[in-house]
């Protein structure tokens, strides 16, 4: 993987909550092109693994294809519960250096005649906002909804209105009515629109049952979520045995079965590690998965017969693994 040796050039904070970061190559030459939904992979200091964080592109970069960039715009929430991605991003200032990953997209938007219908939950107006730039630019029909707390911590809020106009719509959670009621979207919109969603789970939970209500087409709703996996109430710890090596280990209530596995010093194969992109699908030969992922279908999860081990648990107190 290539890895960008990358400085900050500027920080300003945006709401209480959310700072806007700058980097530029500490070389400074141009950087890899990025397009709507892309994120970088940032090296964090202590951790294992990378943090992920979307692109803001909201300038002439995001009307080009393939065109090289100056700098990457970020914005990251400080996040109360960080296990530490979010505190070192907010402690960067002007002159520190990071490394990360070339830019990579698993949310972009796509080529579809009908309008798109772009909706952000707090943070998640970072990728939305990059893509109603690029829609503007292309000349294409959208209208956005973004959804926060409080009009005081819409992050990115006037470069959003200047770009939306008045296909904007905000949600303010602590005014009358404020609350977005995607159901009653979803029924009001075009059924040839596409949306893009990008939230909190709850949010995106929404969309896909909303989705199913409405018997919305799986190919027009778009979605990235901005949380990882967490324990929930009730999770129980259970057995995994590895049928090609004959390793039989424990996964603790609050680990997932990649941590496990990586622990334990296997090599498991993950990307986004939030359920989404299916790189961690592995088949499962005995037991029944406890299936927490956006990736299988309703038919291939009744099925039983693979999981996604980045997420996903067991019903059952033992899984056996294709591994």
């Amino acid at each position: 993987m290539e890895i960008l040796d990358l400085v900050v050039s500027d920080t300003r904070q945006l709401t209480p909550l959310v700072r806007q970061i700058t980097l530029r190559s500490v070389d400074g030459a141009a950087l890899p092109a990025a397009q709507a939904g892309a994120h970088l992979k940032i090296a964090i200091p202590g951790l294992d693994e990378p943090r992920c964080y979307s692109l803001v592109l909201a300038g002439e970069e995001s009307c080009t294809d393939d065109g090289p960039q100056q700098a990457y715009c970020l914005g990251v929430r400080l996040e109360s519960d960080s296990s530490g991605g979010s505190r070192f991003m907010h402690a960067l200032k002007m002159g520190d250096r990071v490394q990360a990953s070339v830019p990579r997209n698993d949310f972009p938007l796509q080529e579809h005649a009908g309008q798109a219908v772009l909706i952000a939950g707090g943070i998640g107006i970072t990728p939305i906002l990059s893509m109603a730039v690029a829609l503007r630019c292309a000349g294409r029909p959208f209208q956005t909804h973004y959804c926060a707390s409080s009009r005081e911590h819409m992050a990115f809020l006037p470069e959003l209105q200047a770009v939306a106009g008045d296909g904007l719509v905000l949600h303010p959670a602590d005014e009358p009515s404020g609350r977005l009621d995607l159901s009653q979207l979803m029924a009001s919109v075009p059924r040839d629109s596409h949306l893009y969603v990008c939230g909190p789970r709850r949010m995106l939970d929404a969309l896909l049952e909303h989705g199913k209500e409405l018997a919305w087409p799986a190919c027009q709703l778009h979605f990235e979520l901005f949380e990882t996996a967490t324990p929930q109430e009730g999770d129980q710890a259970f057995e995994i045995e590895l049928r090609q090596s004959g390793m039989v280990l424990q996964v603790p209530a609050d680990r997932t079965i990649a941590d496990v596995l990586e622990e334990a010093g296997c090599d498991p194969m993950y990307d986004c590690k939030r359920g989404e992109c299916g790189v961690c699908s592995v088949d499962v030969l005995d037991g029944t998965p406890d299936h927490r992922d956006y990736f299988l279908s309703d038919s291939e999860k009744a099925a039983g017969k693979v999981i996604q081990i980045c997420i996903s648990r067991s019903k059952s107190p033992r899984l056996v693994l294709d591994l």
